[in-house]
Parts: structure tokens; C-alpha cells; sequence
């Protein structure tokens, strides 16, 4: 017996091929598969190759999938992706799961806790040792996204377009930021992110350019940083207050490439983090999301998966 569990993230997908035991047996990497990003073909045509290369030439037909991916807990999204893995072939024993819920699977194994997330996008998820789930955050580049790589990004390059227009301080962004292009003046940036295929995944990046510049001394960079820690320090807090855990132990998993790569946010967010929940234990998350993923796909397999719900918040003022 064989299972599937899929990371489907902003800039990266992965797919793990594991046998009855957990003992990944095949393994798949692409490019990146969100919905609202890349579009349901381009999905579908990452998902067929991750899972494709996953497999190889083994002869072994999966008893059960797990696909981890932001958004899929809304449920137009969640009917997208559904179709996209009937078309695929799977039909019986696919699970279908926000990616936030199989990182923290990954990270805790029992799927308590809280992972806070931070790569091109952002999310806060949290579910309590009452099974109940709570999010913050995750509405996509357009609503939200806070704190993620992508709005550290772009904080970065108004800076610089602040900079060069005089309407706000001078920044080490500008030079470190025009470098890596071959640019010399801000002006050619224009062309460069407008005309240019850079994407969403080109701005995320420039996160470890702002960790730069704040270990240069630069203040507009370090204010770029703060101001994303205190955001997802926000996310965490409303997750945590919602569910009720500020007095529990429980541990808190730091994950995506934003909180690897930008060490400054981590130690920040990790201090804002301290006085939010004293007894939660934050740990950098350490094991690959898509084994979530698979522990999740064995027990769909022997149909005792269960997907934590979301406790309700009170409705909106109208």
C-alpha cells in the first residue's frame, strides 16, 4: 500500500510518495501551484508532474492522497481543486486541505498547536487540544498577505520609489535593490517589475535583500521588518485568543521561506510571540510540510482522517 501527500505552495510544489509505514519511497518537485497565482491549468499541469515524478516507473497505484494548498478551506476554491484531481484520477480517498494544517501535522505529528507560515504569502492557523481550528490571515497579495515575502517585497520597492522621488528618506534598498537587475537608476525598475515575468515569487525575494539592509543599518529597512513581525504577531494573537490558548502549553512551528531566510523576523516575531503565549514553545518548523501531507494520506487510507473544524466567530456588524 502506497500514499501521496502534496505541498502546493506559492513558489514550490512538492510531492512525497510514501508506503505503508511512512517511509517516502518517491519524491516530485516543481514550481509553484496556488490557485489564485497561477491559474487552474497551470495547477493542474504542476500537480500531474509532481505527482508523475513522484511515482516514477514504480508500479504502485496510491490508496489515498493528501494535497495540502492555500485557500482550499473556501469552498469554490476547494470544488476547483477537486475537479482538477478527478481529472488526474483520483477520486476515492483524496483529502484536500489547507497547506497551513499539514505543516503543523508535519511539525507536531498530533496537528496541535500553531504554525504561523510566512513565504510569498501568509497565514496564521492554530488548532487546540479541544480539535478546534482557527485561522488569521492567508486572503491573498490583493487583501492581505501581511508580513509575508511578497508584501516585504513591495514595501521594499516603494521605498525605493519613495526614495528617488524625495517623498520619503534615503535607503540602502535603492542600490541593493537595483544590483541584482543590472539597473543603475530606480526609473528602470518600472520596466523591469511591470514588462518583466518576475511575479509575485521575483518581489517575495527581495526578503532577504531587506535582512541586508537592516544588518547594514538601514532604518527604512528595519522598520519594513518590524512593522511584518508585528503583523504576523497579530495574526497569532487572533488565532490564539480565538481558540483560547494564551494560558496552554502548546508549540508554535515558524515556517516558509521568509522566516528561514530573514533571521531578524524570526528573532522579532519570536519575541512578540513570548508575550502573547509564555508557556508555547516556538521552534522553527523542520520537517518537509508534505510529510504532513502523507501522515494525513495514511489515515484517509484507513479512513480515520479527521480535519480539525473551525470554531465560529462572531458574525460581522452589518
Amino acid at each position: 500500500m502506497h500514499v501521496l501527500g502534496i505541498d502546493a505552495g506559492g513558489s514550490k510544489t512538492v510531492a512525497l510518495l510514501a508506503d505503508a509505514s511512512g517511509r517516502v519511497v518517491g519524491e516530485g518537485r516543481a514550481g509553484g501551484a496556488n490557485l489564485q497565482a497561477h491559474g487552474e491549468l497551470e495547477v493542474e499541469k504542476v500537480l500531474h508532474a509532481v505527482i508523475d515524478q513522484a511515482i516514477g516507473d514504480q508500479a504502485v497505484a496510491p490508496s489515498a492522497l493528501c494535497l495540502g494548498m492555500a485557500g482550499v478551506d473556501r469552498e469554490g476554491d476547494a470544488q476547483i481543486i477537486r475537479a482538477v484531481m478527478r481529472r488526474l484520477g483520483f477520486k476515492a480517498h483524496t483529502l484536500i486541505v489547507n497547506d497551513a494544517l499539514i505543516a503543523l501535522v508535519a511539525g507536531t505529528g498530533t496537528g496541535v498547536g500553531l504554525v504561523l507560515v510566512s513565504g510569498t504569502g501568509s497565514i496564521a492557523f492554530g488548532v487546540s487540544a479541544r480539535g478546534t481550528a482557527s485561522r488569521a490571515g492567508g486572503w491573498g497579495a490583493a487583501l492581505g498577505d501581511e508580513g509575508s515575502g511578497y508584501w516585504v517585497g513591495r514595501r521594499a520597492l516603494s521605498a525605493v520609489a519613495r526614495d528617488a522621488d524625495g517623498r520619503g528618506p534615503r535607503t540602502r534598498l535603492t542600490a541593493l535593490i537595483l544590483a541584482p537587475y543590472g539597473l543603475t537608476r530606480p526609473q528602470q525598475l518600472v520596466a523591469e517589475i511591470y514588462d518583466h515575468a518576475h511575479g509575485r515569487q521575483g518581489v517575495a525575494a527581495l526578503g532577504e535583500v531587506v535582512e541586508r539592509a537592516h544588518a547594514e543599518g538601514d532604518t527604512v529597512a528595519s522598520e519594513i521588518l518590524r512593522e511584518a513581525a508585528a503583523e504576523l504577531a497579530l495574526a497569532a494573537s487572533s488565532v490564539i485568543t480565538h481558540l483560547g490558548m494564551r494560558g496552554d502549553v502548546f508549540p508554535t512551528l515558524l515556517s516558509g521561506g521568509m522566516l528561514k531566510g530573514v533571521p531578524s523576523l524570526a528573532a522579532d516575531l519570536t519575541r512578540h510571540l513570548a508575550e502573547l503565549a509564555p508557556r508555547s514553545i516556538v521552534t522553527r518548523l523542520a520537517a518537509e510540510p508534505a510529510m504532513g501531507a502523507v501522515q494525513l494520506a495514511l489515515a484517509e487510507s484507513k479512513g480515520d482522517a479527521r480535519v480539525p473544524a473551525y470554531a465560529d466567530r462572531p458574525a460581522p456588524i452589518s
